[in-house]
């Protein structure tokens, strides 16, 4: 049995609508369908959404914590929604917002200008270098932020560029004189 799949999805400000194999979450302002494969059924009691078994096949097995963690994203993400914080290091990087487009300085000869997709958005603060990202969508947030990080990765002699709040870099020795002169 799944240990995922068997725990039930708590949700208090979205409304949940099941028809057939489609679960519907809706929002203030975001409406997702989400589609459960042949043999996975939601059932509703109450606050509660538990996705169960129609059939206990391996394949079924494999398919019921995957969907039922990806549901619980989608209802997570409606009601409270996901943040990332990304910072840029470097002597002269910044990025800065210009409409629905961010452009970035991040020591090439050109500007780099990258377009956010729906239902992404971000704060920068005044020094340019602190983006935060808020999305409804966990997937899409996380590609939106490695696409940015791919732009100036870490490099780890300096380590300068650009990476997620968390991350650690390893920073590695340089080179250095050797002390016998030949």
């Amino acid at each position: 049995m799944s240990k995922i799949g068997r725990k039930a999805i708590p949700f208090s400000n979205v409304k949940i609508e099941i028809k057939d194999n489609k679960v519907l979450v809706s929002g203030s302002k975001v409406n997702i369908t989400h589609v459960l494969p042949e043999g996975l059924n939601a059932h509703l009691n109450g606050k509660l959404i538990s996705i169960t078994l129609e059939n206990d096949t391996r394949e079924n097995r494999v398919l019921w914590g995957l969907h039922r963690a990806l549901l619980a994203n989608e209802v997570n993400g409606i009601e409270n929604g996901f943040e990332q914080v990304i910072k840029i290091v470097g002597l002269g990087f910044k990025a800065q917002s210009v409409g629905n487009k961010m452009v970035f300085t991040i020591g090439y000869t050109h500007k780099i200008e990258y377009e956010l997709p729906h239902g992404v958005t971000v704060d920068i603060d005044k020094t340019g270098q602190n983006l935060t990202f808020k999305s409804y969508d966990k997937n899409m947030l996380g590609d939106v932020c490695d696409r940015v990080r791919s732009f100036r990765l870490p490099e780890p002699y300096k380590g300068t560029g650009i990476m997620r709040d968390n991350e650690v870099i390893v920073r590695k020795v340089g080179k250095t004189k050797s002390a016998s002169g030949s």
